[in-house]
């Protein structure tokens, strides 16, 4: 049995969650190690003169966490153990819920529209190559060619040999991991980063090492010095808004980078998914390194979800493995969707529909701007996110339990966290998900839990 007991004078309505969270903190602080034995119901609930309702409640809600499991017969147990990563957003859209956990473009009927009449002029205009071929160099030469001039918008000046279709930012995030990190290498990154990063270097076998940022981003002397102490192979970097932090580095930084990099001569990895939104951008840190940065963009959070293409650009150096492990992860890009995008490229399309999303972002920055008013966030004019640093007295999970008991999904901001080194808990909030009026309520509640007395706004049991 452990000796770590709650504190009962802690414990606030509802008095499930308020528990679930002292146990959360004291795992998470490491005051109740891997395998610890947690009282029985019965005799917690008679410790802390609680209904054994709420301990029950409370065990529950941390199994559900993934923090606790229960053995029939033996008891729970502290469960810290790697797991399977559970995703910032909800899987699905339940009920009357408001999401504001999935990081999507604004999205309107419109959009649909649109991708139906570019469907109506594929079903007119479909070349037999890709329809009938197996081979991606019988498909892809004039889509390259395309893939250059979109590059250009993106700031980046790139070869039509050295750039491969992919299917979205994720299938080119994980092409270029697998080029440039083998097994047993390591990965250098933003301490605040991709959510899917941690899952991938498990898979792919590669180490992940979390570095500190600052207001700028990655900060340059921890990279340097991480590479003269560790085996770096890479460093992964969202310079452009994209970041959980919605961070715009500015062109000395990215420079900087690219310095830190070529002087180690490791790879440089940039995903840059929103590419021309972001208006008034430094140029790319490929840029600045293109002889070793494998630089990621799609179209999906610019122009419209359905939309999952995209283009990854690797110098020359790297262009033969990434054409061979595209080839045995995904074999090529989806012909019929590269169709699509080369037209809407071609055909002034995609830069449209960025405009317009630039356009909506910024009225939906202004709604966040005004609900939030008095509440300490970061955010950028053409991003799809606010950052939201909570206050020392919020735990993040019961934060983030009390908006979805109030009807707002939001990402916890532990989702994250690549590095092991203090944490201020923190929510993502994503702007684009819904209606505008579903945003600014949610947004109403998100705030009334930060301003209010959160004893006042949920149900006790």
């Amino acid at each position: 049995m452990t000796l770590w007991q709650p504190d009962p004078a802690l414990i606030r309505r509802p008095a499930y969650q308020s528990l679930a969270d002292q146990f959360a903190r004291a795992i998470h602080d490491g005051r109740l190690a891997n395998g610890a034995r947690l009282p029985t119901h019965r005799r917690l609930a008679d410790d802390l003169k609680l209904s054994v309702q709420t301990v029950s409640r409370a065990y529950e809600e941390l199994i559900r966490r993934g923090l606790i499991s229960g053995e029939i017969g033996r008891g729970s147990f502290v469960q810290t153990q790697r797991r399977e990563p559970e995703p910032p957003y909800l899987p699905e859209r339940l009920g009357e819920v408001i999401d504001l956990s999935i990081l999507k473009p604004v999205c309107e009927p419109m959009h649909l529209e649109r991708l139906k009449q570019a469907l109506g002029w594929l079903a007119e205009n479909l070349p037999s190559s890709s329809a009938l071929s197996f081979r991606p160099n019988m498909v892809f030469p004039r889509h390259r060619a395309v893939a250059v001039e979109w590059l250009k918008l993106c700031g980046l000046d790139a070869s039509a040999q050295n750039i491969s279709l992919t299917n979205g930012a994720t299938a080119g995030m994980t092409v270029a991991l697998m080029s440039v990190a083998p097994p047993g290498s390591t990965v250098a990154t933003e301490a605040i980063g991709h959510h899917t990063l941690v899952p991938l270097a498990r898979y792919l076998g590669f180490n992940l090492e979390g570095l500190p940022i600052d207001d700028n981003g990655l900060i340059p002397e921890a990279l340097d010095e991480a590479c003269r102490l560790s085996d770096i192979r890479a460093v992964f970097v969202q310079p452009s808004v994209i970041n959980p932090t919605a961070t715009l580095m500015d062109a000395g930084r990215r420079a900087e980078i690219a310095a830190v990099a070529r002087k180690h001569d490791i790879a440089i990895i940039e995903n840059d998914v929103l590419g021309p939104l972001v208006e008034d951008r430094p140029p790319p840190v490929a840029a600045f390194a293109p002889e070793r940065t494998l630089y990621v963009t799609s179209f999906t959070k610019i122009t419209v979800p359905g939309l999952r293409i995209g283009y990854l650009a690797a110098p020359d150096r790297y262009v033969a493995a990434v054409a061979n492990r595209h080839l045995v992860s995904n074999w090529m890009a989806t012909p019929l969707v590269a169709e699509i995008a080369t037209k809407w490229v071609t055909d002034g399309t995609a830069m449209e529909l960025v405009r317009w999303q630039r356009t909506a972002l910024r009225r939906r920055q202004d709604i966040a701007a005004e609900v939030l008013a008095g509440i300490d966030y970061r955010a950028r004019r053409d991003g799809l996110h606010v950052w939201l640093q909570l206050p020392d007295d919020r735990a993040e999970e019961g934060f983030v339990a009390q908006a979805r008991l109030q009807g707002v999904a939001i990402a916890p901001g532990t989702s994250f966290r690549i590095s092991d080194a203090p944490w201020h808990p923190a929510v993502r909030i994503s702007l684009g998900s819904t209606t505008e009026g579903e945003l600014r309520a949610g947004l109403g509640v998100v705030t009334k839990l930060l301003l209010g007395d959160p004893e006042h706004l949920l149900l006790a049991i």
